[in-house]
């Protein structure tokens, strides 16, 4: 038996030690390695079986470290771009959505220390805004009057 190339299973726990990976981007990032058909299907069905592939834990994972900077529409394109069930993926994001303006506001408020002057400032905070992903209404609101006190109003959906 040679040691020097690592099984399908050895590549795919490397991987796994440095992140949560969902089956379809363990797929992706394995098939080149693959030389049996349908082994590899055969050891991540052995990790998943045993708890090491988890889509609720990407899930969890993706949402743990990009909430803070992200807006839903940015964090919604990842999680697709990871092959996450879809209903997972909606339900994740109508959650995000309820802290939509308290998250841009942090993210508005870590970048820029006052409201812009004037309308050239205010377009560049809010491109700033909505490269991070979000919503037009969150960016007006939190570029228009900067660090906002949130109402009763923002909690309801």
């Amino acid at each position: 038996m040679a040691f020097d190339q690592p099984s399908l299973k050895g590549r795919a726990l490397r991987l796994l030690s440095g992140r949560e990976h969902s089956r379809a981007e363990l797929e992706r990032k394995l098939a080149r390695f693959e030389e049996e058909p349908g082994s590899l299907a055969l050891a991540l069905d052995d990790l998943q079986a045993k708890g090491f592939i988890s889509e609720q834990r990407v899930l969890e994972s993706v949402l743990n470290r990009r909430a803070g900077k992200l807006g839903a529409q940015r964090i919604k394109q990842e999680l697709q771009a990871k092959g996450l069930d879809p209903q997972a993926v909606i339900h994740a994001v109508a959650e995000l959505r309820n802290t939509e303006l308290a998250r841009a506001q942090a993210v508005w408020a870590k970048k820029f220390a006052a409201p812009a002057q004037d309308a050239s400032e205010a377009a560049r905070q809010m491109r700033f805004l909505a490269a991070r992903g979000f919503e037009g209404e969150v960016i007006r609101r939190v570029v228009k009057g900067g660090v906002v006190e949130m109402s009763d109003q923002d909690f309801q959906g």
